[in-house]
């Protein structure tokens, strides 16, 4: 006997029927590539959360260079979570108790890994430590340009995995207003 597919969550109830623009406002805000949130949009609606996380894989696997550069300059540095975003603050809360010795170093290796590569480190630093952060950013910055483009797809995959979860789980203002009348 096959499991049935789970139901569709508030927050996917919610993308399926929003407006495109506000749907495409919701998938921005998971990943800054227009490209990208257009190849989700495209594919609703969805049936199940799994869905859209696999809608989310083949979207990431089209990207061009230019479509991962739009990405990743939606994400502040590690170590400087962006101001008032609670998920960066989320995503990042492993360099919140680094030493400062630490946060200094991670600065640094920002600096230079931006400098080799011309964007940010991006790394899935969910449940990562700082130490493990700062490690990932030594070991990559000896990477191609072309070896790290790879690795930073799959790092924003993971990314966008967890935040588009978060997304299908939560119900948007809409529904709960739409619940009240």
């Amino acid at each position: 006997m096959t499991p049935s597919p789970s139901p569709a969550t508030p927050g996917l109830t919610w993308l399926n029927s929003a407006v495109e623009s506000d749907a495409r406002s919701a998938l921005q805000e998971v990943c800054a590539a227009r490209a990208w949130a257009g190849a989700v949009l495209d594919r609703r609606p969805y049936a199940t959360p799994a869905e859209l996380l696999a809608a989310n894989d083949a979207a990431m696997a089209e990207l061009t260079a230019e479509d991962l550069a739009e990405a990743m300059a939606g994400h502040p540095p590690i170590g400087r979570p962006r101001a008032g975003d609670p998920s960066s603050a989320r995503e990042q809360r492993g360099m919140a108790g680094a030493s400062d010795r630490l946060k200094e170093e991670m600065l640094e290796l920002n600096l230079a890994y931006q400098e080799q590569f011309g964007h940010v480190f991006l790394i899935c630093a969910t449940g990562l430590s700082g130490e493990e952060m700062r490690d990932a950013a030594r070991s990559r910055i000896g990477n191609s340009p072309e070896e790290e483009r790879e690795i930073v797809r799959t790092e924003l995959t993971k990314i966008n995995r967890i935040r588009l979860t978060s997304l299908a789980e939560t119900a948007r203002p809409a529904d709960v207003e739409g619940e009240r009348t």
